[in-house]
């Protein structure tokens, strides 16, 4: 049975992080290690990390320089052959996530990377479904059109890591963009698109929130894909994200969670 890492960074997320620790806990899967990457929370994060938290195998907390620095942190405590990332507003929408994440690697040896669907939902209510991103294969042309994967979804096998190193800090809000685009297009990684919904994201967030932070994300996008001499004219990558955005708010009114995770 191979060892899953999932690691968890979160600052300041009292309101939410109980979700994400009691979805990890319920996984069916017998080897999942957990680590939290506190930011140095200033609410009662760390004290409900302790009360839900028997599953964790590490939890630190200190100052760091943002998100993704929190990333690369859990990614050099973590042990395990397979590492995805659940982040503290988010929660996974099954509690056979994980053992389907390991059958797809067990099934296919020379799989490296492995990513989903998932469903936003509103902040305070979360039964309701504000949007669906549906996943789609990472290949050159679907990148091209300005396509990336779901990151909460994305597992990687920790020989990707070893290749492509971690994230780099000089992207602010979109350095999983660019970690992403590293891996797919670039260094060409052999991956696998499930059409399963895995996670819960609630709406909002770092790169969501203001209409100053989508701005400031999409100017790093498209330094990213300059740095990778990716060819997505402004207007294709304007036009997808427009597009795509009103279709996911569409598709959230017939999400049927039991149809898409084969629990009917």
């Amino acid at each position: 049975m191979a060892k899953v890492s999932l690691i968890t960074v979160s600052y300041n997320s009292a309101k939410t992080i109980a979700d994400t620790l009691r979805s990890v806990a319920g996984q069916d899967y017998g080897d999942i290690e957990h680590i939290i990457v506190d930011g140095g929370s200033k609410d009662d994060t760390m004290t409900i990390v302790e009360r839900e938290g028997a599953h964790l195998a590490k939890a630190v907390s200190g100052p760091d320089k943002g998100i993704y620095d929190a990333y690369n942190k859990g990614l050099e405590m973590a042990s395990g052959e397979i590492i995805g990332f659940i982040n503290s507003d988010d929660y996974y929408a099954s509690p056979t996530a994980i053992s389907e994440v390991a059958q797809a690697f067990r099934d296919n040896p020379e799989l490296e990377a492995l990513h989903a669907d998932l469903i936003y939902v509103d902040q305070d209510d979360t039964a309701k479904i504000v949007r669906y991103w549906r996943g789609r294969e990472a290949t050159p042309a679907n990148l091209s059109r300005g396509f990336i994967a779901a990151h909460p979804t994305l597992f990687l096998r920790r020989a990707v890591y070893d290749k492509a190193g971690g994230f780099n800090l000089k992207y602010r809000l979109a350095a999983d963009y660019e970690f992403m685009l590293r891996i797919f297009y670039t260094l060409k990684v052999r991956s696998c698109h499930l059409p399963r919904i895995w996670v819960r994201m609630r709406a909002g967030g770092a790169t969501g929130g203001t209409l100053g932070s989508i701005k400031q994300q999409n100017v790093e996008i498209r330094d990213a894909q300059r740095l990778h001499k990716l060819d997505c004219p402004r207007w294709r990558f304007v036009a997808h994200k427009m597009v795509d955005r009103a279709v996911q708010r569409m598709r959230a009114y017939f999400v049927d969670l039991q149809f898409w995770n084969g629990s009917r």
